[in-house]
C-alpha cells in the first residue's frame, strides 16, 4: 500500500510540473484583472454545470468542498485528472460597423487531485488546481503603424486537505494551497519606418491561499437525502512582484527594468459559495449552487473599484438508471447549466465607459464506467457564450470537450493469509 502511494505522489507530482505550465485561455477579456478565474470543479461537475457545494460521495473527488472528503470509503484511493478542448468562435463590431470574425484551437491538462482515507470518518485529498489564467493575442493599426498584444501565464493552487465527520450527517473540512505562478501581458509597439517597442508586465504570486467547508445531510425518507453546502474562502492581500520591461530595438541604450512589491496593491476578497442537493432513490442527484465574491472592494495595482463584484448561479442534474444494472443503465447521464457576472471592467475605446463581462453556459456528459472496475471515464461537451455589456465589445463562443479519469482502486484492502 505504501509503495502504491508513495508511486502515485510521484507520478502527480511530475505531472503537476508539466500542468502548471498547460494553459487553454484564449480570450481578449484574460488581459485584465488576474485573467480567467477558475471555480475548481472537475469534468464530471463542469458537465453539470459546476455545481458541487452539496455534492458528496465515497467514488468521487470533489475539492470545491472539502468537508466532502469525509464520505470516502476506508478501502478507497482515488485519482482524478482531467483535460479539455476548447475551440472558440469570436466576433467583434468596430466603431464603423465593420465585423470582424474569427476562430482558434487551444486545450491542456486542467486538473490533477488524489484522495485517500486516514480512518474511519476522516479524509483527505491533495492535487493541483488552475486558479486563474491568461492567453490572448490580437492587434490594431496606429497612426503610423500597428500595435500588437499578447498574454500568457496562470496562477495555480497546490492544495492539501482534509475532511472530517464528527458524527452522522455533518462533515466539516479544509483546503490550505500554495498559490504560486506568473502571467505576462505584452505590447509591441511596429512603425512604418521598422522600429519595434516592447512593453511587458509581469505579475508573480507566491502566497497562500485558505477554503473551508460543512455539508450537512437529512434523510428525508429511506432511500432520499436533502444535503446543505457551504464553502468560505478569506479575503487576503497577495504577496510577490511585479516587474515591467520596455525596449526599444532603435536605440543603443539598454532595456528598461523595474521591479516591485505587490504586498498591499493586490488582493483578492472573501468567497462565499452555498448549494443545496437532492438525492432521489440514490439514483438521481439534483443541485443549485450560488457563488459570491466582492471583487470591488479587493485592491488591483494599488486601486479599489478597477474589479466589479462576482456572483455565480449554476444548477445540475446527474442520473444513474440502475447502478447494478446492466452497462449503460450503469453509466451517469448529467446536464447543467450556469450564469455568471463576471469580476472583469473592461474600458470601451469608443466612448471610456466601462463595460461589465458575463457568461453563460450549459453542458451534457456521461460517466462511462470501466468493465471490471470502479473506475470512470466522465466524457462531456460544454457551450459558453461571453461578451461585455453594456457594450458588447468581442462576443465568444465556446465549445469544451471535457475529459476526466476518476480512478478507483481499493488500496487499503488487507491482503489475506492462506
Amino acid at each position: 500500500m505504501i509503495k502504491r502511494l508513495i508511486c502515485a505522489l510521484t507520478i502527480a507530482a511530475c505531472a503537476a510540473i508539466g500542468a502548471a505550465a498547460q494553459n487553454g485561455t484564449m480570450t481578449p477579456y484574460s488581459r485584465y484583472g488576474y485573467g480567467i478565474l477558475s471555480d475548481n470543479a472537475t469534468a464530471a461537475q463542469r458537465q453539470m454545470g459546476g455545481v458541487g457545494y452539496a455534492m458528496h460521495s465515497g467514488r468521487t473527488i470533489n475539492v470545491m468542498n472539502p468537508a466532502s472528503y469525509a464520505r470516502i470509503d476506508s478501502m478507497t484511493f482515488l485519482f482524478d485528472m482531467g483535460i479539455d478542448l476548447t475551440c472558440l468562435w469570436n466576433e467583434e463590431t468596430a466603431s464603423d460597423g465593420t465585423r470582424t470574425r474569427s476562430n482558434d484551437f487551444g486545450g491542456g491538462l486542467d486538473y490533477i487531485t488524489m484522495q485517500f482515507p486516514i480512518t474511519r470518518g476522516l479524509g483527505a485529498s491533495i492535487g493541483l488546481l488552475p486558479y486563474s489564467s491568461v492567453g490572448y493575442a490580437f492587434g490594431n493599426s496606429i497612426d503610423n503603424g500597428y500595435a500588437s498584444r499578447s498574454g500568457s501565464g496562470s496562477l495555480n493552487q497546490l492544495y492539501a486537505g482534509v475532511g472530517y465527520a464528527p458524527f452522522k450527517g455533518l462533515s466539516i473540512g479544509a483546503n490550505i494551497a500554495y498559490l504560486f505562478g506568473s502571467t505576462y501581458n505584452d505590447s509591441y509597439a511596429i512603425t512604418s519606418a521598422g522600429s519595434t517597442t516592447l512593453f511587458e508586465r509581469q505579475l508573480e504570486v507566491r502566497d497562500w491561499n485558505l477554503n473551508v467547508g460543512l455539508q450537512y445531510s437529512l434523510a428525508l425518507r429511506k432511500r432520499d437525502m436533502l444535503t446543505i453546502g457551504a464553502v468560505f474562502s478569506p479575503g487576503k492581500n497577495l504577496h510577490g512582484h511585479t516587474a515591467t520591461f520596455s525596449y526599444d530595438q532603435t536605440m543603443e541604450n539598454a532595456p528598461t527594468e523595474t521591479e516591485e512589491s505587490i504586498d498591499g496593491r493586490y488582493s483578492t476578497p472573501w468567497t462565499l459559495g452555498v448549494g443545496i442537493g437532492y438525492t432521489i432513490n440514490q439514483r438521481m442527484l439534483i443541485e443549485v449552487d450560488g457563488t459570491y465574491q466582492p471583487w470591488s472592494k479587493a485592491k488591483y495595482a494599488g486601486e479599489k473599484g478597477t474589479l466589479d463584484d462576482r456572483y455565480k448561479i449554476a444548477a445540475g442534474l446527474q442520473w444513474t438508471p440502475n447502478p447494478r444494472g446492466s452497462y449503460f443503465r450503469r453509466a451517469h447521464y448529467r446536464i447543467g447549466a450556469f450564469y455568471n457576472h463576471d469580476y472583469l471592467r473592461v474600458r470601451s475605446a469608443q466612448n471610456q465607459s466601462y463595460n461589465g463581462v458575463r457568461d453563460y453556459g450549459i453542458g451534457a456528459g456521461i460517466g462511462f464506467p470501466v468493465p471490471g472496475f470502479k473506475t470512470i471515464v466522465n466524457l462531456g461537451v460544454e457551450w459558453r457564450h461571453r461578451q461585455a455589456t453594456p457594450n458588447a465589445l468581442i462576443k465568444e463562443n465556446y465549445l469544451n470537450i471535457t475529459l476526466g479519469v476518476n480512478f478507483n482502486e481499493m488500496w487499503f484492502r488487507p491482503n489475506k493469509i492462506y
